[in-house]
């Protein structure tokens, strides 16, 4: 599919490298943010923002989504078991002017703990904490607009995101523990530079559905954590027991850790055509110390 217009919903950190990869493709691009300052980051970058509210679902009226590649990158509310912010952008768009595609960043937390098994797009989703019930809320209603509407809606379900700028350095400088290896299951990630061309893939040539984004290499927390302590030559976080977890972790990070599970990225890498650059954390983190970039 040939791009011209591409309008990213939710333009951070991912949508501001999709766009630019965009750009370099020739195509114009649009960001919905909802500050001035977050207007004038993406002016920065030559990507037209838009401001809006998604919730506020007046402030939606002129998305002008008409014939556009449009990027959903914007995170559910903090709190409740349905996407309102999918909603209000899904009854934002006209029917008589929709856009070509919709590519929609979800997360692998939609399929729940999996007792260390190895997850497909084929495997039901059985999200176990609100935070993913809220992103299945909203692959859910996508999908279901997409079929409604004729319109190819590509669904992204993202590993955990790492790269240059997205290091816990600071947790490690504050020595926070974390579980003892062998108590540790098993976690899944990508490097940001692959999940942005997986971004590029799937609004270029994704066939509507589900395809599961991670680099193949499942870990664990514990071992994440020490292997960005080692690169970077600081000291390893302490280990503790699981008994000892509840009142030293924080309930989020609790929440991951309740959930083992390996994911497959076979139908990302034969049908999206995308291998990733960095097919394990070390040449992740060997390409970011490499770089010299802010790794915090």
């Amino acid at each position: 599919m040939r791009v011209q217009a591409v309008l990213i919903v939710g333009c951070g950190d991912v949508g501001e490298r999709v766009g630019t990869a965009w750009r370099r493709r020739g195509a114009t691009v649009r960001g919905l943010v909802r500050t001035p300052e977050r207007a004038a980051a993406l002016r920065a970058l030559k990507i037209a923002p838009c401001i809006a509210d998604l919730d506020d679902p007046q402030s939606l009226r002129a998305l002008g989504t008409g014939d556009a590649l449009v990027y959903y990158l914007a995170p559910p509310p903090a709190a409740g078991l349905r996407d309102t912010r999918m909603q209000a952008f899904l009854e934002a768009l006209p029917a008589d002017a929709p856009p070509r595609r919709v590519v929609y960043i979800s997360t692998t937390g939609v399929y729940g703990d999996r007792a260390g098994e190895w997850v497909d797009e084929d495997t039901p989703a059985s999200p176990g904490a609100d935070r993913a019930r809220r992103r299945l809320d909203a692959e859910t209603a996508l999908l279901e607009w997409g079929r409604r509407a004729g319109v190819p809606v590509v669904v992204l379900r993202v590993a955990g995101i790492y790269g240059p700028g997205r290091l816990p350095v600071d947790r490690l400088r504050r020595g926070e523990p974390v579980l003892r290896e062998r108590e540790s299951g098993f976690t899944n990630r990508v490097h940001i530079h692959d999940l942005v061309r997986v971004c590029v893939a799937a609004g270029e040539r994704g066939d509507a559905g589900i395809y599961n984004v991670s680099d193949g290499s499942p870990g664990t927390m514990t071992g994440y954590f020490n292997a960005v302590a080692d690169a970077l030559g600081m000291p390893r976080p302490p280990a503790i027991p699981l008994a000892e977890a509840a009142g030293r972790l924080s309930e989020g990070m609790l929440s991951y850790l309740r959930e083992s599970r390996r994911i497959d990225n076979r139908r990302m890498r034969e049908v999206l055509g995308v291998s990733p650059d960095y097919p394990d954390l070390a040449s992740g983190l060997a390409a970011i110390v490499a770089g010299g970039d802010d790794l915090s």
